[in-house]
Order: C-alpha cells, then structure tokens, then sequence
C-alpha cells in the first residue's frame, strides 16, 4: 500500500481498454496531492483511459470547458473548492458527467452529503484498485444509458436536448434528477418503493432499474396487486402443490418462483391483503416462501421492486399496512414527479406520442399546432403521461387532417374547465365591512408563493425564481423582504 492509500496491485490479466469500454473515453482526476494524480493518471492510462488531471477545483472546471471529459475522480479535501463544491458546480454546468469522490474516512460525512448532491460513488482510502475499476464502468455504462441526444426539428423545438434512459425521454430538471438517480440504483440489489400519481411512469422506472443493472438478462415480472382477486393471489404470487384445492390437478409455479434471479415488480402494493403482506414479509426477509398447499420452502433469489399511488405512511398509521414490511420495501425510494410538475416535458412528449400512433394507425400526419400544445400545456393532467397518451392516440385516430388542432383533441375536461373559469369570473371578491389593506393581502399572497416554489424546488432560489417567472435579484429582494 502506498502513502496516499491505495493498494497498490494491478493485474495484468485484466480487461484491456478496448475490452472494458475505456477506448475513446476521457478522464478527469482532480487532486491537490501530486504524487496520487500522477499514480491515477498512470493507472488509468494502463486501463486504456485517456487522462487530464488537475490540482484544484478551479483548474478542474478549466479543463472542462475545453475537453471532453466522460467521468471526473476527484479527492474531497482540496484547499479552495473542495470536491463537494466542484461536484456541485459541475452538476450545474454537466450534469450527464458523472463524478466519483476520494474521502479518508474522517470525512465520511462529506461524502454521504456528496451523494445526495449526485455524486455516482464515492471511494474511501485506502481503496483497491479493482474496486475504482469496477465503479468506473458501472459509472461509464450508465452514462451512455442517459446519455443526451439532440431532439428532431419539429415543434418549434430544435436543437434542443432530451435525455433518455431505457424507454424514459424528458427534458425537465425533474427527470434529469431521476435520469440521474436510477442507474446508481440499479447497481444496488436492494428493495425499492416507488410512489407517485397514477400514470407518472412507476413501471417505466422499475424496467429502467431492472434493465440497467446486473439482472438485465434475467425476468422481469410484473404483478398488479390490484388486478388480481384476493381469493387468487396468493395462488398467482407463490404457486400451489397438486391438490392444493378442488381443481388443483397439478403443481403450479407461482410469479415470484417464475422471477427467480431476476426482478418482480408487485404494481399497487398498497392493495395487497394483510394475510398476504404477512407471506410477503417472510420472501423479503427469508428469500423463501411455501406454496398453496406445499410442505417445503422453495428459496428464491428475487429483487424486490414495489410501486403505489397510495400514501402508505398513512396506511401504516391507519393499521392498514404493515410497518415491518413498509420499511423493508421502502429501502431506497423512487417519487416520481407528476405531469404538471414538469411541463417542459409536454411539448416533447406529444411528439412522441404523435410519431408512435401515426406509424401503428398508418396515418401520415404533419404535426400538432401550437395552438393545441397550449391547450395542452395549460391542462392540468390529473391522470398524468398515461393521460396524455391516450389523449394523442385518440386524436389521431379521430383526426380528419394531418395536422392535430384544438378541436381535434376532443377534450371534454377541458371545455369542463372553461365553464369553471367562466364561473368562477363571475363570483366577485368578498371585502369586508370595515373595509381591508389591499397591500397586506398581495404581500401575503406573494410571500406564499415564494414559499411555495421554494418548497417545490427544495430551497434552489435560481429555479425557485424561474419557476416565478422573476429575475433572481427580484427574487432575492422579495425573500429578504419577507424575512424568509
């Protein structure tokens, strides 16, 4: 072992650059410390990376605005901008780029808050050298996975970037977090529970986690809790032996044997009975379970991924969800954000949508016309992306031209909610008798929805202004202003 904490091993029969991905790939090593650039840098070249280094954070950003880097290592301890500010100020600027972080363990806090702020990984001296291997392509794999493409010249929107992760395209800050997220989750073999409105996209993630991790090539199970009667399930999800029950004639293999060595996703897990949360309980735990009438245990080796729109924090206080499996599900959580809270995605989307119905109805259509993305952009969504979908897909199956107008998308919601606004126009504020300050009330309306953006964005007061449509002075001001 040396004296900046690394063993020093190399293996020679190791993967050669061309083998592990490394061939065109650039690294970044940001380090104070001369001597552990200059053993990286050696190293990693051996691995057949091309290697830039730098001796601060300053000098690191230098050296990405003018090469084009794929991955940054860099130590957390440096005078001037530490690597936590770096990390920062380089998810702002790339956030694609992926960085991993070099930490003594005296400062394994700063690490643990690194990863919150995005960090890929995080190594801690001393480390082995196969583990910085092993962390680099996991971090290298699922960046060409999200990687950004530019978008096709229509809509009004070119040269505009999309990010994609498996079957997943958006745009918005939202999902580029969750872009960000997934691939370090799918390296993980732990449970997940992912939670948000129906029609968010819960399946698509649980398939980007399964897809993107070291199950990809094994089954992936879908279950909707929901969908199936009680008197079925436990039959569906474990299996029953031969004469089990009256028609039981022979032994069946229920749908988490069929997941063995892969992945079940258990959609609506906020549905599943109390009995069968208690068989549930002893799979997540034991990895075993006992089918329909059986005597012995069938192990399985099965990752675990649960979705619900329900609040089962709530459901758990009402006694209507275990608290013991709650928090064995719930060992990394997914929120996926709903429609309205990324509009930036709308536009792109219907494009998606309108490609993927004109090909399968085999119309030939021209486009949508911003008339109707307004329309469009201005509806809440309630039923989400699944809305959304449908309401393209039945468009086109209804349009009579090859361009999608308003009065194409044949939304009754919307006309629904033309006659709330008028309605409500006509209802005139209540002022009261003694009279009121009009100054007071539109300070406390504006300090309330500072508040809330601040809330939405998590204290980001740049995205909090945009979100305000207010330049970040005004922003700033209004905040001291308000004393928040």
């Amino acid at each position: 072992m040396n004296q900046d904490g690394v063993e020093l091993f190399y293996s020679q029969s190791g993967e050669s650059g061309a083998e592990n991905g490394a061939a065109g790939r650039t690294i970044l090593v940001v380090d104070d410390d001369e001597s552990l650039r200059e053993f990286l840098e050696i190293l990693l070249q051996k691995e057949g990376y091309r290697v830039v280094t730098a001796a601060t954070g300053e000098e690191a950003l230098e050296r990405l605005d003018e090469e084009d880097v794929s991955l940054v290592i860099s130590d957390i301890r440096m005078p001037g901008m530490d690597g936590v500010s770096l990390l920062k100020a380089i998810k702002g600027r790339w956030p694609e780029i992926p960085v991993v972080l070099i930490t003594a363990f005296a400062s394994m806090d700063s690490a643990v808050d690194a990863m919150k702020e995005g960090a890929w990984d995080y190594l801690t001296k001393p480390f082995r050298i196969e583990e910085l291997r092993e962390i680099l392509e996991r971090a290298l794999e699922a960046a060409d996975s999200a990687k950004t493409v530019e978008a096709p010249e229509k809509g009004g929107e070119t040269g505009e970037k999309v990010h994609r992760l498996d079957e997943m395209v958006a745009r918005s800050p939202a999902m580029l977090k969750l872009f960000q997220l997934i691939p370090r989750i799918a390296a993980t073999s732990s449970s997940v529970l992912i939670t948000g409105e129906t029609g968010t996209g819960k399946e698509l993630a649980a398939r980007a986690i399964h897809n993107l991790g070291p199950r990809r090539d094994r089954p992936f199970v879908v279950v909707n809790c929901g969908g199936i009667p009680e008197n079925l399930l436990e039959s569906e999800l474990f299996g029953y032996a031969k004469g089990a029950f009256t028609g039981a004639t022979h032994e069946k293999k229920g749908l988490f044997e069929t997941a063995h060595t892969g992945t079940i996703f258990l959609d609506e897990i906020g549905e599943l009975p109390m009995l069968l949360q208690v068989k549930l309980l002893r799979v997540v735990q034991q990895k075993a379970f006992t089918p329909v009438g059986g005597t012995r245990p069938v192990n399985v080796d099965v990752r675990i991924i649960a979705a619900t729109n329900r609040d089962l924090e709530k459901e758990v206080m009402e006694g209507n969800f275990r608290e013991d499996l709650y928090y064995r599900l719930n060992v990394i959580h997914v929120k996926m954000p709903a429609l309205r809270e990324r509009p930036e995605d709308i536009p792109l989307l219907v494009q998606y949508f309108l490609d993927k119905y004109s090909r399968e109805q085999g119309k030939k259509m021209q486009g949508i016309s911003s008339f109707a993305v307004e329309a469009l952009m201005q509806y809440q969504f309630p039923g989400n992306v699944r809305e959304l979908e449908n309401i393209i897909e039945r468009s086109v199956a209804l349009s009579t031209s090859n361009l999608l107008l308003p009065e194409s998308l044949s939304l009754a919601r919307f006309k629904q909610g033309k006659k709330e606004e008028e309605k409500a126009d006509s209802i005139l504020p209540r002022i009261p008798p003694e009279g009121m300050v009009l100054d007071d009330l539109l300070n406390s309306i504006e300090k309330s929805y500072i508040k809330a953006a601040l809330e939405r964005t998590g204290g980001n007061k740049t995205e909090a202004a945009a979100l305000l449509g207010m330049n970040f002075r005004s922003f700033r001001y209004r905040i001291s202003k308000y004393g928040i």
